[in-house]
């Protein structure tokens, strides 16, 4: 059973950015070695949704994704961290993300599954 995970970040609040920053997005857009290691984590179906300069990560992932593996391995990969240093031109961490932190997760409180 793949597990939901719902992130969000924001970008620079400027046309241009976020005109860049969907380019980059676009199919095509990310390097081969970038969708290469998220796809190896265990990242089963990643989607990024754009309201104004605010960014919405949902991954689905399979039972054996570890969030510190993918770090770790990140970490260790010049490509993606060329690619991580690229986005970061364009990205910002939302007021209340923790230090060091950029994407933030979300909190679920609402699940129509869950309604009588």
């Amino acid at each position: 059973m793949a597990t939901r995970h719902c992130l969000a970040l924001d970008l620079h609040d400027d046309p241009e950015t976020i005109a860049a920053y969907r380019r980059w997005h676009a199919p095509g857009g990310p390097p081969a070695a970038v969708t290469e290691s998220i796809r190896r984590a265990g990242i089963l179906d990643m989607q990024i949704w754009l309201t104004g300069p605010r960014l919405f990560m949902i991954m689905e992932t399979g039972p054996d994704f570890s969030p510190e593996a993918k770090a770790a391995a990140d970490a260790a990969d010049a490509d993606v961290q060329a690619w991580e240093a690229l986005m970061g031109k364009f990205q910002k961490a939302l007021p209340w993300a923790a230090p060091g932190e950029k994407w933030t997760p979300a909190e679920q409180i609402f699940s129509l599954a869950e309604q009588p």
